[in-house]
């Protein structure tokens, strides 16, 4: 089997190339990674680790879902397996030899993501540093995360296994722009329906959370409804998924704009809310409406 890795990286070098640079002591080596930036200095840097990743382009169009299009537009017919992570994912060294083993014991699966050890997107940024320490804990590493597998409709995108040919004619919505907020969900929703998935701690890492290279507050606020409501039209979200996740954002957002966090911009993803809800009242609203805010 064929395994490649691909990244989408926006504004963050240095983290990236540590988390490329990582790959080298995976215990089943990638057969190639691909990294997607938005700009030539996104990538800056990559050809002079000690294995420097097999392809590193820009792509034409910034935002996530167009640069992991691009990614998936060099791998098909090239791989048996694709693994998107974010540029700020730490995986454990036997990842790939674990999905790998996943992949070829069974072959109706078409998706996989594992069960994360740290997400520092939900706790609070960690450094490379912390996240390595963690990560690499004990001579076996960090224990792996107490959760059943468990099947699932939808992966999380900071680590999500796809095999090829369940997905060749599949691509990221591009009317998901710049964060592309949920776009792991529609995309692996659309996959769930050519076989099964799985979520599970056989694979596993770490999402550091990174703050740098993030969309500006008041249209991450905004994609929080309008790419909700878009992806219920679409019908790639469940409904208690996509209105529970909306309100808790919402509810966050409002309660914790009063004392805000000091790297998170609550009161322009408040404003953003509030805009999206406007637009949503008058039948305007539109994911991409966040290219003009």
């Amino acid at each position: 089997m064929r395994i490649h890795v691909a990244i989408a990286t926006t504004g963050r070098p240095d983290v990236l190339c540590k988390v490329v640079d990582r790959f080298r002591h995976q215990t089943r080596p990638a057969d190639g990674i691909v990294v997607v930036g938005a700009a030539p200095e996104d990538i800056a840097g990559l050809d002079r680790l000690a294995q420097p990743p097999q392809q590193a382009v820009v792509s034409p169009k910034k935002g996530l879902c167009a640069q992991r299009n691009v990614a998936l537009s060099l791998l098909r017919g090239q791989t048996d397996a694709v693994v998107f992570f974010d540029d700020d994912f730490l995986v454990a060294h036997d990842f790939l030899q674990r999905l790998e083993q996943l992949f070829e014991g069974d072959p109706d699966l078409v998706g996989l993501t594992g069960w994360l050890i740290a997400d520092g997107a939900q706790t609070g940024a960690l450094t490379y540093e912390e996240a390595e320490a963690m990560l690499d804990a004990g001579p076996n590493g960090a224990p792996r995360p107490d959760k059943p597998d468990e099947r699932t409709s939808w992966l999380y995108g900071c680590n999500m296994a796809f095999r090829m040919s369940a997905c060749e004619d599949l691509s990221f919505d591009e009317n998901l722009p710049l964060y592309s907020w949920q776009e792991d969900v529609d995309f692996t929703e659309q996959l769930a329906r050519r076989g099964h998935m799985l979520r599970t701690s056989a694979i596993t890492g770490i999402h550091m959370g990174t703050r740098g290279g993030r969309t500006s507050g008041l249209k991450l606020g905004y994609s929080q409804v309008a790419n909700i409501v878009y992806l219920r039209r679409k019908g790639t979200i469940g409904a208690a998924h996509g209105w529970t996740l909306m309100a808790k954002n919402v509810a966050a957002n409002l309660a914790k704009s009063i004392r805000p966090e000091d790297t998170i911009d609550r009161r322009g993803r408040l404003k953003g809310n509030i805009r999206a809800f406007g637009d949503v009242l008058r039948g305007k609203a539109d994911p991409l409406r966040i290219l003009d805010l």
